[in-house]
């Protein structure tokens, strides 16, 4: 149930407080578990009306303060459509908080409010990537959702600079720096969820292009049964995770839900008895019991320097967020031949293709052929929604894999 935002907003985040509803004698309250009798005392005397509480658990209680106030419910495209041209960059200037809560925005400069609704909008539908990309006459904004990109806005031309500057304000980066690539990260929060964004821009003719990756805290907590595989294939997969040592490589290409597999793979170990180690760029989700070390190329901390340094920490997993060199293949090679199960990604198109790069990248084959113990290649197939998929009659007309006809056609 959507409460009645008769509160501020930073005042009911901050001190766990939600008004649903409010009636002659009293109003009906939902509270954080966590709050104080101050907070509470001062609501009453806002609301001047006895208060009748409810209480609900922190993850319940944000979700309904994100219905309550609807920040998020707004669509990029219609935010668009009240910006004019004019853009006062001053206030694009305004110190960003170490995480950007999308609702706290109601009184922000409207380039400001549609970059928040933006976001918004990709988080709720689920979306992979953001594009914003400057063209001779305007801008387009797209979404990538299940796995193919949709048009969502087009801003004006002159609009671009400013929603350019603005999200390279929010991932730390140089407003200045135009002419060349920057990558930064921003961290958000939406109806309690944590959504972690990697920004990349690109100059081009028209201005910078830029692309925003999203990565849903919430969604890595996948297990192996909920990703779809075929039974044979889940348990041959499980029989290679029980093994002691060797490689074990998921391949694809990018978003194709690599690090999602080797996440619920690692989820399926007993981190209690194992120490599990992680290398990744960046740390997509935190896995309890796991540790895991982020790559910084700006101190040299790069996968293979920490590949030999977690060696020394006595692992029996490791994890690498991907093979991309001689150097840490062979560091990937050496702990499998040292007695250490090794999980790995690897960009290829399908599975006899791994061996074919690593060789192509320098590892001995006979060094593969006593540590591969296996290959995962995958990909993202998108579904049907169960409340609007139709039957499609040229479907029963198309032959089976085999060559052979439908039944109903012989």
């Amino acid at each position: 149930m959507s409460g009645v935002a008769t509160l501020p907003y930073g005042f009911a985040r901050s001190h766990g407080i939600l008004v649903r509803a409010v009636h002659a004698g009293h109003a009906e309250v939902v509270v954080r578990e966590d709050v104080g009798l101050g907070a509470l005392a001062e609501a009453r005397r806002a609301l001047a009306l006895p208060l009748k509480l409810q209480t609900l658990a922190r993850a319940q209680f944000d979700v309904q303060l994100a219905e309550a106030y609807g920040g998020g419910e707004r669509n990029a495209a219609d935010v668009v459509a009240d910006i004019g041209q004019e853009v006062d960059l001053e206030q694009l200037m305004t110190e960003m908080p170490a995480v950007e809560d999308l609702l706290d925005s109601q009184d922000d400069a409207p380039i400001i409010r549609m970059i928040n609704a933006l976001l918004a909008q990709a988080v709720r539908d689920r979306a992979s990537d953001v594009h914003i990309e400057p063209y001779e006459q305007a801008s387009v904004v797209r979404l990538r959702r299940d796995g193919v990109l949709q048009d969502i806005a087009h801003p004006h031309r002159g609009l671009h600079a400013a929603m350019a500057s603005r999200i390279k304000i929010m991932a730390n980066l140089d407003i200045a720096e135009k002419r060349l690539p920057q990558d930064g990260r921003i961290s958000l929060r939406l109806a309690g969820r944590q959504i972690d964004v990697r920004v990349s821009t690109l100059p081009t003719t028209h201005g910078e292009r830029l692309v925003l990756r999203l990565l849903d805290k919430s969604a890595g907590q996948l297990g192996l049964d909920a990703l779809g595989m075929e039974a044979g294939t889940e348990a041959a997969f499980q029989d290679l995770l029980a093994q002691p040592h060797g490689i074990l490589l998921v391949t694809g290409p990018t978003g194709s839900g690599k690090s999602t597999t080797l996440y619920a793979a690692l989820r399926t170990l007993d981190a209690g008895r194992l120490n599990i180690v992680t290398v990744e760029d960046p740390v997509e989700f935190d896995l309890p019991g796991v540790g895991q070390i982020q790559v910084n190329p700006r101190i040299e901390l790069d996968f293979a320097r920490a590949l030999r340094a977690i060696l020394r920490q006595d692992p029996d997993v490791i994890m690498i967020g991907e093979i991309r060199d001689l150097e840490t293949a062979r560091i990937a090679v050496q702990a499998s031949l040292t007695g250490h199960l090794v999980l790995a990604t690897l960009h290829t198109n399908d599975a006899p293709s791994a061996v074919t790069r690593l060789i192509d990248m320098g590892v001995e084959p006979f060094l593969l052929a006593s540590t591969l113990r296996g290959v995962l290649a995958q990909r993202l197939v998108r579904k049907l929604c169960p409340a609007c998929k139709a039957p499609d009659p040229l479907a029963a007309a198309e032959p089976l894999a085999d060559g052979s006809a439908p039944a109903r056609w012989r």
